[in-house]
């Protein structure tokens, strides 16, 4: 095989679109991905020039105005890259990205190659990328929010019994709503009962269902939680409030799939996929004879772990924006802002009540701001931490855990330096190394570097 035959074999075989153009920028050669890219044959290619097949876009007007390729690059100078919306012949657009390669002197008359690269794929990727900031009304696009998602959906495409944990306010009926609408069982009804705020003898009723006449004041019969949920989700918040008692009674609903109403003998199927949330360990609790192991067992199939606001800190000012917008509507106000330096008191906060008590902190700011920005005096004072305290960081492997100011500029500077040097300028990932907050590395960089 010759070497010209090998050489068309690799450009065929290359995914991005390669074209050949001459001096005077005429499509000497090109593979078959650019064709692709085009949607032209090559014979309608070939010997047209270059800014004939990108009509309408920038980098065609610059050609045809300067009377040169504007990718190819000059001397000691990079070549530029663009990004272009390619009209093809059959009526498709495709978004190309494209750049230039000057070429040695040779015999065939090429003078640069134009590649070009289909970003379809790359930007349905960004995406769902994007979206992933957001799965449901859970929000966040720290690493441990995007494991949280991970493990939703992947719980999602199971109808086992899910356990999830997390402090209270981390938003775990967030989660389960989440886990409901991305399962196959969505169009089914979503049922939430409250454990803790139901005596026993109430809590039997509702999970279960009573007949008429049951106990004094069962003037009617009433269906139980787990009937209403049929098809669908059931959630059981504060699962570890249930008494033992009753606990006994739910684990045979969710061994044999079928509830008796109080009052009844005969049992009723149901086909329900249980969530239980919790805030308190169960594990200690079962060791403890406050709660049954074979219950526990039952329900910890799919464990869930929601982390607390204080351990996605990187995720408070997109939670901040959202929680603003919602109050802004709430109480018709304009749109709602909050400065750095509320942004940093955020931050600096350890949250022990996490997203419920960011919001009401918000609430409080929104009540005391008559504008429409938020500032630290705004909020409320256990929220505002003193002075130079330090900000917890992100964990990462070689990170400082807190961001502590060098002894002098210079040496503040530099470490600022390598550290975006380190992390290819990437301002937020080199706030998360440094342990600082990006509020306060973006102010270093704006006024002090």
């Amino acid at each position: 095989m010759s070497i010209v035959t090998i050489l068309r074999d690799f450009l065929d075989g290359l995914e991005e679109g390669v074209l050949f153009l001459d001096a005077g920028r005429r499509v000497i050669d090109m593979n078959r991905a650019a064709a692709r890219t085009l949607g032209w044959h090559e014979k309608l290619v070939l010997d047209q020039l270059c800014p004939s097949l990108f009509p309408g876009t920038a980098c065609a007007r610059e050609c045809e105005r300067s009377g040169r390729c504007s990718l190819t690059p000059k001397l000691s100078e990079d070549g530029k890259i663009q990004d272009i919306v390619v009209a093809t012949r059959d009526g498709r657009s495709i978004p190309v990205r494209m750049w230039a390669m000057l070429l040695p002197p040779n015999d065939g008359g090429l003078f640069c190659a134009i590649i070009l690269r289909d970003r379809s794929h790359e930007i349905e990727l960004e995406g769902r990328i994007r979206d992933r900031w957001q799965l449901g009304d859970l929000i966040g696009r720290g690493p441990a929010m995007q494991e949280l998602y991970r493990q939703v959906l992947r719980a999602a495409s199971s109808d086992a019994n899910v356990l999830v944990t997390g402090e209270s306010g981390v938003g775990k009926e967030l989660v389960a709503r989440a886990l409901h609408d991305n399962a196959a069982r969505n169009e089914g009804p979503f049922v939430s009962v409250h454990c803790a705020a139901l005596p026993e003898t109430l809590l039997e009723s509702e999970l279960f269902g009573h007949a008429k006449g049951a106990f004094s004041g069962a003037s009617a019969t009433r269906i139980g939680r787990f009937e209403a949920a049929n098809g669908g989700t059931l959630l059981l918040d504060e699962i570890g409030e249930v008494p033992l008692a009753t606990q006994v009674k739910l684990l045979r609903v969710l061994q044999e799939r079928e509830v008796v109403r109080i009052g009844e003998n005969q049992p009723r199927a149901v086909d329900v996929r249980v969530i239980a949330a919790t805030n308190r360990d169960l594990g200690e609790m079962v060791r403890l004879g406050q709660f049954r192991e074979d219950l526990y067992y039952r329900l910890y199939v799919l464990p869930l772990r929601v982390p607390a606001l204080r351990e996605r800190r990187e995720d408070i000012s997109l939670l901040a924006t959202k929680l603003l917008d919602a109050l802004a509507e709430r109480y018709r106000r304009p749109r709602l802002r909050v400065s750095a330096a509320a942004i940093d008191a955020l931050e600096r906060c350890d949250w022990p009540g996490n997203v419920r008590q960011l919001f009401n902190a918000l609430e409080y700011a929104v009540v005391q701001c008559d504008g429409t920005m938020i500032d630290v005096g705004h909020l409320p004072t256990e929220i505002v931490s003193a002075p130079g305290q330090p900000v917890p960081a992100v964990a990462h492997e070689g990170a400082t855990r807190y961001w502590r100011k060098p002894a002098t500029d210079d040496a503040e500077r530099t470490m600022i330096l390598d550290m975006l040097e380190q992390t290819g300028g990437n301002k937020a990932e080199a706030a998360r190394r440094l342990g600082m907050s990006r509020t306060t590395l973006w102010k270093r960089l704006r006024n002090e570097i």
